[in-house]
């Protein structure tokens, strides 16, 4: 009888301590900040999307004018490759088919500065 209700105190304890283990953990991984992406620290804004007829892209005032804007249908194939010289550029998509297309912006290395999606409704 004696180990039995040692047994079930021990049992208690155990569940006790996986608790204030787990508290531990969770409450470590709250403090812990993620990073939030805001509109400032984007270094290109797109509109409209979807796309029509045309579409803006406008960089914040820290760009590079080694930029380089690669335009990409969703099969991965490349459609446009542009020199960013401007704060803003505008793009004709009529010649474009509908669907969804990827953007990359590419430094004069070829490393990718930034990348998004848009979409061309007909």
């Amino acid at each position: 009888m004696i180990i039995i209700n040692t047994f079930v105190v021990l049992k208690k304890y155990f569940y006790i301590l996986l608790f204030f283990i787990s508290l531990h953990f969770i409450s470590n991984a709250q403090v812990k900040p993620a990073h939030v992406f805001s509109d400032s620290e984007k270094t290109v804004k797109f509109y409209p999307n979807p796309a029509v007829s045309i579409i803006n892209f406008e960089f914040n005032k820290d760009y590079d004018n080694s930029y380089t804007l690669l335009i990409f249908n969703f099969l991965g194939k490349k459609i446009e490759e542009l020199k960013v010289n401007d704060i803003k550029m505008t793009i004709s998509v009529t010649d474009f088919y509908r669907g969804v297309y990827i953007f990359q912006l590419q430094d004069n290395h070829g490393n990718i500065v930034e990348t998004g999606k848009f979409q061309v409704i007909k």
